[in-house]
């Protein structure tokens, strides 16, 4: 299982899918077999649920929220506790996970977004992506608010001593049961309700806010992950304590962060502001553009080039188009922006693309659309163009 191309971001690393690095989480989900020897207990069961819960709060509340997207603010202290908490879910350092999901949101769905169910499919989202070196390297530079902590540091370079820990800790409760059954069951639990954000969530729900992306908000996922379902309204608005945006979204992660908050651990939780609940948010430029890509790419310029070819073979129109390849390509592109296309899409078939996709009504996404219907129209003039410069003029 080899993979040719480079990942945009590490142009010097191929991306290609490591099975000796994967050999480990692999080994622990076999391990779970040996439940049939320990069986469940009482105490396997509870360490089973209590783990879960504080190690997805780890990740949900201290590596997203907090270390990735300033959410909210807290002392020093509780800061390395959540970072540990985190770190205990061997999902690596607070660190490198912030930085890698700082990167997500920067690209998110486009090329150089690691994890992009649209880029790289269904396994290399969830998973398959921390296993490839040349998307698994995160640039620490963008974390350099947390990376001044000593202690914050120190963890990152002993990222498996709390789940370490943790795991003797089971051991010492409960025994062998409390190791499989409690510690590495809620471990797999936990990697694959957390890994569902970047996989399911850019597959499956709906989406109430243009992002120019494919994140989705999932009621059932929310439920799973303590409220990192609302995905969509998270990309929407990443910088606040809360996903869940309305009463009725459930966010169990920020009901125990508004009981920190009693307890002064935490403090001044960032709310989305009524703009941004009302949707009224005009979309930025990258975000118009996104979309206007994705609905681009809906339509073959490779084909619609050589339709137009064909059609007009033989015509003076070809002729004159092949003239000014050879001696002036802007003019050529001038020529082409403003003539009838044959076989290229109208501004209906374009919409309906957009909304296959998006299924949302939006203002945003009619700019989109003219923006998409530029960026065809110079795709397909590129190719003509290109092919018409390679050859004779009469």
């Amino acid at each position: 299982m080899s993979v040719e191309r480079k990942y945009p971001e590490n142009t010097d690393l191929e991306d290609r899918f490591s099975w000796i690095d994967f050999l480990p989480f692999l080994l622990l989900h076999v391990a779970l077999i040996g439940i049939w020897w320990t069986g469940f207990t009482m105490t396997s069961v509870l360490l089973c649920i209590g783990l879960y819960i504080t190690r997805v709060f780890g990740i949900t509340a201290g590596y997203h929220r907090y270390f990735s997207h300033r959410g909210y603010k807290t002392g020093r202290v509780f800061q390395f506790v959540l970072a540990f908490m985190g770190a205990a879910a061997f999902q690596k350092g607070p660190l490198w996970w912030a930085a890698k999901h700082r990167e997500h949101h920067r690209e998110s769905d486009m090329p150089a977004d690691a994890h992009s169910p649209r880029q790289y499919g269904a396994f290399d989202s969830h998973i398959g992506w921390v296993y490839r070196k040349a998307r698994n390297h995160a640039d620490l530079d963008l974390v350099k608010d947390f990376s001044k902590y000593p202690e914050i540091r120190w963890l990152e370079h002993h990222q498996y001593v709390p789940g370490l820990l943790v795991a003797a800790a089971c051991t010492a409760i409960g025994g062998w049961a409390g190791l499989v059954s409690g510690f590495m069951l809620s471990t797999v639990l936990v990697y694959h309700a957390t890994f569902t954000v970047n996989s399911l969530n850019h597959m499956v729900g709906r989406q109430r806010y243009l992002t120019g992306d494919d994140s989705r908000n999932n009621w059932l996922l929310a439920i799973v992950t303590m409220g990192e379902g609302w995905h969509n309204n998270h990309h929407y608005y990443p910088s606040t304590a809360r996903n869940g945006f309305f009463w009725w979204e459930i966010d169990t992660t920020y009901y125990l962060l508004l009981g920190l908050s009693k307890l002064r651990l935490v403090w001044d939780l960032r709310q989305p502001p009524e703009t941004i609940l009302a949707n009224e948010k005009a979309p930025t430029q990258k975000v118009i553009d996104k979309c206007a890509v994705y609905i681009a790419d809906g339509f073959s310029a490779e084909r619609i080039s050589a339709t137009v070819r064909q059609r007009w073979e033989g015509s003076h129109v070809l002729d004159d188009l092949r003239y000014k390849a050879a001696h002036k390509w802007s003019e050529a592109e001038a020529y082409v922006a403003e003539m009838e296309l044959p076989g290229f899409p109208n501004f209906d078939q374009l919409r309906a693309r957009a909304h296959r996709k998006f299924k949302l009504q939006h203002a945003g996404l009619e700019r989109a659309i003219e923006r998409a219907q530029q960026l065809l129209r110079h795709a397909v003039a590129y190719r003509l163009l290109e092919r018409l410069q390679s050859e004779p003029t009469a």
